[in-house]
Order: structure tokens, then sequence, then C-alpha cells
């Protein structure tokens, strides 16, 4: 269970630079040898088309951005949600400060994530994560996420390193389908 001293909240501008430093640190550190460069391109990437400009690029409807900060303020996790087709959004840059990790943050993370969809009037939770994310791919199998496919990402993007990383992708249906018989 997370720390009781630990708060979820929307992303604020005061935020851009904690979320950049996270962003950055987490990418470095899951560089596995001889890809520290692609790493470094994606990060690059990344930043310029999304984390620099979050409030744009998750200010538009049915996006989010959250932050986890400890009660002294600090950045301890953050995520996104996108909208991802007819009824899904997307569980984006869900990442933990590695001093943070090991303590159900980003468990409570996931939770609000699926109640922030619920909110939004999504039926479904979609997200993928690398085969280098062993930790992350516990958390979603244990949190009863179903894979729904497997791929590896040759090219890069905003969304993966590329450079033959295995992807792994994910749902989650969280509400019923409901069918009208009138």
């Amino acid at each position: 269970m997370a720390d009781a001293e630990v708060t979820i909240r929307r992303y604020a501008a005061a935020d851009a630079a904690a979320v950049r430093d996270l962003f950055v640190r987490v990418n470095r550190a899951l560089a596995p040898p001889g890809m520290a460069e692609a790493f470094e391109a994606y990060i690059t990437l990344s930043l310029a088309q999304e984390i620099d400009h979050i409030p744009q690029y998750y200010g538009r409807p049915g996006c989010g951005f959250w932050i986890a900060q400890d009660a002294g303020g600090d950045l301890l996790g953050m995520f996104g949600l996108e909208p991802a087709g007819s009824g899904a959004v997307e569980l984006r840059r869900m990442y933990v400060a590695p001093e943070a990790r090991r303590r159900g943050i980003a468990r409570a993370m996931l939770q609000r994530a699926e109640q922030e969809c619920r909110a939004l009037g999504y039926a479904t939770l979609v997200l993928s994560t690398a085969s280098i994310q062993t930790a992350a791919l516990a958390l979603y199998r244990g949190a009863g996420y179903r894979q729904v496919r497997v791929e590896t990402a040759d090219a890069a993007s905003n969304k993966t390193v590329g450079g033959g990383m295995t992807r792994f992708h994910f749902e989650k249906m969280l509400r019923p389908h409901v069918v009208s018989l009138g």
C-alpha cells in the first residue's frame, strides 16, 4: 500500500522541471548495454514532442496528466492518459522515481488512472510497456490486465525507443459492456 503521505494530483506548471528530470533519469537507467544512444535519441524526441509540452499534449479533451508527490512536495511518480480509439484511453508515462520504488506508488497510480478513466467515461484502459520493464509487466498482469499483443518496435517515436525492443500491449475492461435490449 502506498505511504499515507503520498498525494496524487493533476499536473501543474510548477511540476514541469521535476517531471522532465524524472522522465530523463528513468529512461537513462532503463537503457540496456549497447542502447544508450537509442535511448538518448528517444529522450530527446519525447521531450520535444511531449514531456516539455504537457499542458498542450495532455490538455486536450479526454486527456490528463497526474503526479504523485510526498508530503514535502517531492515528485515520486507520474502518469498520463490519452484517448486511444473508441471507448478506450491509453496509460502513458507511468514512472516511479527509483528512490521511491517498492512503496506501492505504482499500484496507487494505476488505481487512480482506472478511476480517472471511469470518470472520463472510458470503458477500456490500454497500455504498453517494454520487455526491460519487468516490474511494470508484473504490476499490470497482477492488476488484471490482459495481454493482447506483442510487437517488436523497430522505429522510434515519442511512444517507443524502437531499436528492436519488444513491447507488450495490455488492456483492461473497466466496466461491463451494456447492451440495450429496447
